[in-house]
């Protein structure tokens, strides 16, 4: 019997018809059969701060629960100035802290991002990868997913592009044996 993993996915754009979090759908909906992808939602997160945090505000405490509930990490992030947006960032810094009891630490994580420029979000990927390693995240290295001209990977009713899915599909299932990989080890 196979197991079935729950991956936290982490949107890092806000707008609800964004290019990141159609990304994350059709993500959810190419996933193999030993992965359950769930948003978890960042924007209601308060900036962290560290001084509110020995009394959590209860939107820290919802989120930390959710992402340490779940067996995997997928981050599906646009680029903001060659970097990844506020919001990410800051659901990073929520997660990992209080300091010693992280809720990302060692779970199986990727990272794909989506702009319409050329770049597909290289540079936030990369810094985003930055983060992860210092978090004990172990990061899917292969194959690494930056969808560029991501503005036309779906149709005006929001339907993934024909000529992308092959790319998303070989990217979640790399990514479900992956989860399958780090999870038995």
């Amino acid at each position: 019997m196979n197991n079935v993993y729950t991956v936290a996915v982490l949107v890092g754009s806000l707008r609800k018809a964004s290019i990141n979090r159609k990304l994350a759908l059709a993500l959810a909906d190419l996933a193999p059969a030993n992965l359950k992808l769930e948003i978890i939602e960042i924007g209601d997160l308060p900036l962290y701060n560290e001084d509110i945090d020995d009394t959590p505000p209860p939107a820290y405490s919802t989120f930390r629960q959710q992402v340490g509930a779940a067996d995997a990490l997928l981050f599906v992030t646009p680029e903001y100035n060659r970097s990844v947006p506020a919001p990410m960032k800051n659901a990073i810094d929520v997660g990992s802290r209080p300091y010693g009891k992280s809720c990302l630490s060692g779970k199986p994580g990727a990272v794909i991002s989506a702009s319409p420029g050329a770049m597909g979000g290289f540079g936030a990927n990369h810094h985003l990868r930055q983060s992860l390693v210092f978090l004990d995240v172990p990061c899917m290295q292969q194959p690494e997913a930056y969808l560029a001209g991501a503005g036309s990977a779906f149709d005006e009713q929001g339907e993934l592009s024909e000529s992308v899915r092959p790319f998303l599909q070989k990217f979640i299932d790399a990514y479900g044996k992956w989860v399958e990989q780090h999870k038995k080890a």
